[in-house]
């Protein structure tokens, strides 16, 4: 028994020997278009593989129910934008810290985290760049200036961190770069305008 996003699937008559063929046969019948499965459910057994195609390794006749979940790739784009949200805050708290840290004299900790700080900002960018290439923001005069800003202060901070200026560096985490990052709270929610015009 197949069930997607709670409805009954038929499969036909064709003998599977593995699960892997049932989920080739599911993408092929045009199932998952435009949408992410969330969820994978194996005799009422969530189901995660743990290395590549272990689905190939799961035998059919061990198999009573598979039951798939999924979410329109726009209602997905939606949910991340909410996540991206979250993620604002945490570079605000991290650039809060960072420059405590240096206040603090605790240079060696500062500059872990502010590692840290980059490492999350670096990923932010790239989700932001993937839904901007899908969902459009192309050319939102806020997007274009807060991408401008954030590229402009790490050439700044990259050259103070250089000359291990650390207290310059807390001044400008703490001054320019806390608000530049609140201004990405304004892209994410026109990211997200954006795309709710495409899911109507």
């Amino acid at each position: 028994m197949i069930i997607i996003d709670g409805k009954q699937y038929d499969i036909g008559a064709q003998n599977f020997e593995n699960l892997e063929q049932v989920f080739t046969k599911v993408v092929e019948d045009g199932h998952l278009e435009d949408r992410i499965v969330t969820d994978v459910m194996i005799n009422q057994e969530p189901f995660t593989e743990i290395y590549p195609h272990q689905a190939e390794d799961i035998d059919m006749s061990e198999v009573e129910s598979v039951e798939i979940v999924t979410m329109a790739t726009e209602d997905m784009a939606v949910e991340i934008t909410l996540e991206l949200y979250k993620v604002v805050n945490l570079m605000s708290e991290g650039g809060k810290r960072v420059a405590a840290l240096f206040r603090q004299a605790d240079d060696a900790e500062a500059l872990e985290t502010y590692q840290d700080l980059i490492d999350v900002i670096r990923n932010f960018l790239n989700m932001i760049g993937i839904l901007r290439d899908e969902y459009s923001l192309k050319d939102h005069q806020s997007y274009l200036e807060s991408a401008e800003e954030l590229n402009t202060m790490f050439t700044e901070m990259s050259a103070v961190l250089e000359n291990e200026d650390w207290i310059l560096l807390a001044d400008l985490l703490e001054y320019e770069f806390l608000p530049a990052v609140e201004r990405w709270k304004k892209v994410i929610k026109s990211l997200r305008d954006d795309i709710r015009k495409v899911k109507k």
